[in-house]
């Protein structure tokens, strides 16, 4: 009935276009909308509830799928659409083929788009795990591997499927590749010791570290370098490669830190106080905020005073917090000292001169 009417209304063009009744296309149009409408609240209604259940009480899958589904894009519907819509039409050869070659590209660049944002809730989720700890300059580095990887896989199936041999591509790529990597190996170095600073996490930014000679906080941890801010204001960029190669000492993850001190005593204080100084500074310490006493004794009896090593940790592990600790112990010490009449000892030196026989 519709392709005699629309026969009859507009004449030979309502019956055929490109082998198709108006009909035809306005059927074809008619399903293209409806599947693309259907997507499109489908993904509307799972990206609402995955939002309201996005929690750790789910299985990781199933709140994966909803996360991908709730990020895939129109063009994705449209191809889906598209598709779907050209099997009810009867069409040339060559434009059958050009609609499936566009149909398959934009469905291979959702599916990079999907490996992508899998990839970053991966990386999120492992985050969370870690109690949110940094991990921007990490999660920089190993999306961009993963990027290339991802998109180097979907151009090359997009290639194979296209009609073009890849073979030859691959095996010219993989000799390029042998003369880029010989001329790139210490920029490649720095990028593999920046993927296994990211995978195994030896430091994040914000850490404190001393690596030789160098000491500062990571402000970014990037491809080839990281770089951190000195205690005295420079920036000091090192070489991720490098990095790995030193020792790292990382204050940052020190569940406390330690305080080292030497008291120097005069030989003059009687031994009963002598005996009390241990116990008396132990109080001092005891009595700081985050702080945790170790031990106090003495150590040596040296040449020109006797010699107590007091040793103690900050129970809050950031570098200002342990100098502000060791003042305050410092300034009752001293209180303390003066009160119960101890004195501490400096160097000194007995000269003796020689001023020869008497004269006669």
């Amino acid at each position: 009935m519709i392709a005699d009417y629309l026969a009859n209304r507009f004449g030979a063009a309502g019956r055929l276009l490109l082998s198709n009744s108006l009909a035809d296309w306005l059927i074809a149009a008619a399903i293209a909308v409806s599947v693309w409408s259907v997507l499109w609240i489908l993904r509307r209604l799972i990206a609402s509830r995955y939002e309201r259940r996005a929690t750790p009480e789910h299985p990781t899958l199933i709140r994966l799928i909803a996360y991908l589904i709730g990020n895939t894009k129109q063009f994705f519907f449209f191809a889906i659409a598209l598709s779907v819509a050209s099997e009810s039409l009867t069409l040339p050869d060559k434009l059958h083929q050009i609609l499936a070659n566009v149909v398959l590209v934009l469905i291979l660049l959702q599916v990079g788009l999907w490996a992508g944002r899998a990839v970053r809730f991966y990386l999120d989720r492992k985050e969370l795990e870690r109690g949110g700890q940094p991990f921007a300059g990490s999660l920089d580095i190993i999306r961009f591997v993963a990027g290339i990887l991802i998109w180097s896989l979907v151009i090359l199936v997009a290639l194979e499927n296209l009609g073009v041999n890849i073979t030859a591509l691959i095996a010219g790529l993989g000799v390029g590749g042998v003369a880029v990597a010989l001329a790139l190996q210490n920029v490649l170095g720095d990028l593999f010791a920046s993927l296994s600073i990211a995978l195994d996490k030896p430091f994040s930014v914000g850490d404190s570290l001393v690596i030789d000679t160098f000491n500062g906080n990571v402000e970014r941890i990037g491809i080839k370098t990281t770089r951190l801010r000195s205690v005295t204001g420079e920036q000091i960029i090192l070489s991720n490669a490098d990095i790995l190669k030193s020792r790292v000492r990382n204050f940052g993850r020190a569940s406390e830190q330690r305080a080292l001190a030497t008291l120097r005593v005069n030989y003059d204080t009687p031994a009963d106080k002598l005996r009390a100084i241990p116990k008396l500074v132990e109080s001092i310490v005891r009595e700081q905020a985050n702080a945790r006493f170790e031990r106090c004794h003495l150590v040596a009896i040296a040449e020109s005073a006797a010699q107590f090593e007091l040793s103690y940790f900050v129970q809050q592990p950031k570098l200002n917090s342990l100098f502000d600790l060791q003042q305050s112990v410092n300034y009752r010490i001293i209180e303390e000292f003066k009160r119960v009449g101890v004195e501490f000892a400096y160097t000194t030196q007995r000269v003796l001169l020689d001023q020869g026989p008497p004269a006669r």
